[in-house]
């Protein structure tokens, strides 16, 4: 199965640790890097990466990746990176006419997570998101910028940022078909094009559904305190491994 990571913004509140949030480095490893090994821990092996702001940067970077490791990484640019990501994933329509997983490059997360979504399948026009219920019990979450679902019988009834109800949190981590083109397409012309548009499309056919990760873990490392936890993380599993 393919994976499309989204790697084309800017990253403002990480500009000071490089000038390209995908390859700021966290234990000395880029944060993409860090997504990518996640998802081989899980068996996938075939990698399309829209770039976009500093793009040659981290286009760069990902051959030299590629070519020390067994595996695959395409690129499509975004011209338009500056505009929501519903516009990033918009960019891979005619890339991707199977089942795909859709990731973030700066969402670390437990290896199992993708294993086990992959496990619960997707049905023909469907997009499957990997949810957190943990919403009282989650220090690792950003609250002033996490996305919020509300879901319902595993269906997702609304999502974002702001919404007033909700009872589980975005990890990021989606398993997808096709039908998401057409979605983000339509709230695009709508004036949403955010990723989030999309899935709402989804949602009001009833074909947006959630995947409940448990206890695994994930972070959006998206500001300074987000990249200090995932240090603490990372390093205590590297700990771990050692002993």
């Amino acid at each position: 199965m393919k994976c499309l990571i989204i790697a084309a913004g800017q990253g403002t509140r990480l500009a000071h640790k490089g000038d390209s949030k995908p390859l700021v480095p966290l234990l000395g490893v880029p944060l993409i890097e860090r997504v990518i090994l996640s998802a081989c821990g899980a068996g996938v092996n075939d990698f399309l990466v829209v770039t976009g702001f500093n793009g040659d940067k981290v286009r760069d970077r990902l051959r030299v990746f590629r070519s020390n490791h067994p595996l695959t990484i395409d690129f499509i640019h975004n011209a338009e990176w500056e505009k929501p990501n519903g516009i990033s994933v918009l960019c891979a329509r005619e890339k991707l006419a199977e089942p795909f997983f859709l990731l973030m490059c700066d969402h670390l997360f437990d290896a199992a997570i993708l294993t086990e979504l992959a496990g619960a399948g997707v049905r023909p026009g469907e997009v499957k998101l990997a949810v957190d219920r943990r919403i009282q019990a989650n220090p690792l979450v950003d609250m002033d910028d996490v996305t919020r679902v509300l879901a319902k019988d595993g269906q997702i009834v609304e999502i974002g940022k702001h919404i007033p109800q909700y009872n589980a949190f975005d990890t990021g981590i989606f398993l997808c078909t096709p039908a998401l083109f057409p979605a983000l397409a339509e709230s695009v012309s709508r004036g949403d094009a955010s990723l989030s548009g999309g899935i709402r499309r989804l949602a009001g056919q009833q074909d947006a559904t959630t995947f409940d990760i448990g206890s695994r873990s994930w972070i959006d490392v998206d500001d300074d305190i987000a990249f200090e936890k995932a240090q603490q993380i990372i390093g205590r599993q590297s700990n771990k491994h050692a002993s």
